[in-house]
């Protein structure tokens, strides 16, 4: 090979490098030519992690993924900054669909992203149930289930397919009572009953940890006759007076008195740094700006908080409502989220996970999607035409 011929091999590959290494360089570093706007732009990216495992991701109808099968998570890496339609799927499942933003240098994230069965086969756990409450990890479930002797509490374990007793009706008071509410310690060990008997009303701990489970009753300073609702939480006692003040401790919560009526039931319900009043099927909230309460939602059926205790759902006959209690992603504390709205009576609402709720509607058992983006999805997942509602 000449001199001249190797001088001129040695400057085309110069040239080749000098063209080729910075679009290498560009394309590490997730920029890409966007032809539809004639320009050159940084990727995005899409996160899913979702159960069950092994889910399709599809992207503007072409397949794109699958999640893994040990943790059921997958990223679409180097997509184009704009608005893409997102599907899920998986053979026998109900599809999951949303058009969503992917952003230059952003990954776009959906979590805990759940596909529902199409064919759900449900096995009877009891046909003594009246309610039920999931446990803040998860894992377990609170039956509330009535015979002849009156009301029990069990305990199903969703790992391990196994119900067991935790109290019964006559374990609190022989001559008879009523569960008024119930609630759990963020740890999940201890259980929070309001026990109604004999025109009282006592508060009792069942503590989950000990075995068998311990019934404690919680000793609580009986309320003046000039109050009207109370509540504790943690060392903090609130109170409502007849003559319409709120009180938190000794201090005046309210500056403004609440026009309170006679022979009307009030309650007073405290989560993290909300506090609700209750009056008849009208919600009011206290407002630190105006420091009175206001009204917060009418005909109101029943109010539950999320087994992660950072929102609140609250439904009427026609409507289901959430209010986050903590910031969570780009939702502020505070913030109240509509759900669905419907024509068919709505009968009972449940927390599913802190993702999903549960509920019937008519004569079918719905689950709806609390993902705000895009739009809100609801699936029909069975016909209960016995199911009622409460």
């Amino acid at each position: 090979m000449t001199k001249k011929t190797r001088t001129i091999l040695f400057l085309i590959f110069l040239f080749l490098f000098l063209l080729i290494a910075p679009s290498a360089i560009f394309y590490s570093q997730g920029y890409r030519l966007d032809f539809e706007n004639k320009k050159l732009t940084q990727t995005g990216g899409f996160f899913l992690n979702a159960e069950p495992k092994q889910v399709e991701i599809y992207i503007d109808g072409k397949l794109a993924k699958k999640t893994d099968f040990f943790f059921g998570s997958a990223l679409v890496e180097n997509l184009l900054p704009k608005r893409y339609k997102i599907e899920v799927k998986k053979e026998g499942y109900l599809s999951w669909e949303k058009k969503l933003e992917i952003r230059e240098k952003e990954v776009t994230e959906v979590k805990n992203l759940v596909l529902f069965p199409k064919n759900l086969n449900f096995n009877i756990l009891t046909k003594k149930a009246e309610n039920f409450w999931f446990l803040p990890d998860e894992k377990k479930i609170i039956l509330m289930e009535r015979d002849e002797e009156g009301f029990a509490l069990k305990l199903y374990d969703l790992e391990k397919n196994i119900k067991s007793h935790l109290v019964g009706e006559v374990d609190v008071y022989s001559g008879g009572a009523d569960l008024m509410n119930l609630e759990f310690s963020e740890n999940s060990k201890e259980i929070y009953l309001g026990i109604a008997m004999k025109e009282q009303e006592k508060t009792f701990i069942l503590k989950l940890d000990k075995l068998p489970p311990q019934l404690v009753e919680k000793e609580i300073i009986p309320p003046p006759e000039n109050i009207l609702a109370s509540q504790k939480q943690n060392q903090d006692v609130y109170y409502l007076d007849n003559s319409g003040y709120v009180f938190k401790n000794e201090v005046k919560l309210t500056e403004k008195l609440f026009p309170v009526q006679p022979e009307t039931k009030y309650a007073l319900e405290i989560f993290q740094d909300f506090v609700f009043l209750d009056e008849g099927q009208t919600l009011y909230l206290f407002s630190s700006d105006s420091k009175s309460f206001e009204k917060f939602f009418d005909r109101i059926n029943d109010l539950k908080i999320s087994p992660d205790n950072k929102k609140l759902v609250f439904f009427s006959n026609s409507e289901i409502w959430i209010l986050f209690l903590k910031d969570e992603g780009i939702k502020k504390a505070g913030k109240k989220l509509f759900l669905v709205r419907l024509s068919e009576k709505i009968g009972n609402v449940f927390w599913l996970n802190s993702d999903y709720l549960i509920f019937n509607s008519g004569d079918n058992l719905k689950i709806v999607e609390i993902d705000d983006r895009d739009r809100i999805q609801t699936w029909d997942i069975v016909p209960t035409p016995n199911f009622g509602g409460k």
